[in-house]
This record gives C-alpha cells, sequence and structure tokens, in this order.
C-alpha cells in the first residue's frame, strides 16, 4: 500500500477487518480491507467509505476527485436555477392620505413585477393604536389594489406597534 494518500480512509476504519464493497452494475460483496485497497490499486482509484455506521462499513472503488468535481458541479447548477427572494417594505401610517397611499401602492407594484415580496405594515405611534381597525383596512384595501400583479401570503397581523402583510408577486407564465 505505497499511495496512502489516494484512498480517502476515514482512521477508524483502519481496525476493520472486513468491509462491504459496493461495484458497478454487481450486487455489494464483503470483503477484507486490504483485498478491497489492493482491488483499489489496481484499478488506479481510491477506496471511498460511503458508511462508517454500518456494520460492516460500506465502501466503494472510484475516482474520489472527480467525485467531488462533479458534486461541486451538481451543486452549482442547482444553485444557479434558484431564485433568490428579495422582500420590499412598504410602511404606512394608520391615517395615510390618498395621495401618499397611490405613490406606496404603485411602489408594491413595481416590486411585484420585479418578482419580489412585498412586506406591508402600518406603524402605530403612540396612542394611534386605537385606530388599529384602520390599519387593517388600509392593508386590506392594498391587498385588492395588489391583486392582479400577486396573491396576499400572510393576512394583516398585528405585532407590537406593526399591523403586518406579506404579499407575494404571482409566477410568470
Amino acid at each position: 500500500m505505497e499511495k496512502k494518500d489516494a484512498h480517502r480512509i476515514n482512521q477508524h476504519i483502519r481496525g476493520v477487518v472486513e468491509i462491504r464493497l459496493i461495484r458497478e452494475g454487481a450486487e455489494p460483496i464483503v470483503v477484507k480491507l486490504t483485498d478491497a485497497l489492493r482491488m483499489a490499486d489496481e484499478q488506479e482509484l481510491d477506496l471511498v467509505e460511503i458508511s462508517p455506521n454500518a456494520v460492516p462499513p460500506v465502501c466503494k472503488i472510484m475516482d474520489y476527485k472527480k467525485f467531488v468535481y462533479e458534486q461541486k458541479k451538481r451543486d452549482k447548477a442547482l444553485k444557479a436555477k434558484s431564485t433568490q427572494v428579495t422582500i420590499k417594505e412598504i410602511r404606512f401610517g394608520p391615517q395615510t392620505d390618498d395621495h401618499d397611499y397611490e405613490f406606496k401602492r404603485k411602489n408594491a407594484e413595481k416590486f411585484l413585477k420585479e418578482g419580489s415580496k412585498v412586506k406591508a405594515f402600518v406603524f402605530f405611534k403612540g396612542r394611534s393604536i386605537i385606530y388599529k381597525d384602520q390599519g387593517q383596512i388600509l392593508l386590506l384595501k392594498l391587498a385588492t389594489d395588489l391583486e392582479e400583479w400577486g396573491k396576499v401570503e400572510a393576512m394583516p397581523v398585528l405585532e407590537g406597534k406593526r399591523m403586518i402583510m406579506f404579499i407575494a408577486a404571482k409566477k410568470k407564465k
């Protein structure tokens, strides 16, 4: 066994006498560790431990560097396919004017068209908490106005001094 670095074997397997060897296109077999290492050397591949907790431990003869490369390639492809969801916040007061409401509604519409989620919330200062019904009406009005571009993910909920509602962008066809 001159290529110790080529074989990917954990320290705890060195005391093991037999391993279960998984082979390409064949049934798994139980062989001695020395025989498995010799088989890996003959094929100029690595003996890789797949399941260390099994009795006997499960190993496979493969090109470890190629395996790691393909795994990274798969992970990169999955990451490229996944989309990052951004959350944009829009803040209202319980007595927001019509002009301010329209301005913020247009911004929310733009955010939804871009594919972002919108977190709309009404912030109650001091005694304005007595107007929580007005805040809820405001958020529900926003939800109906943005119905074409997004759907309500969470109905208005009062958390402390904030009433929060989430609107997610509709999928593009």
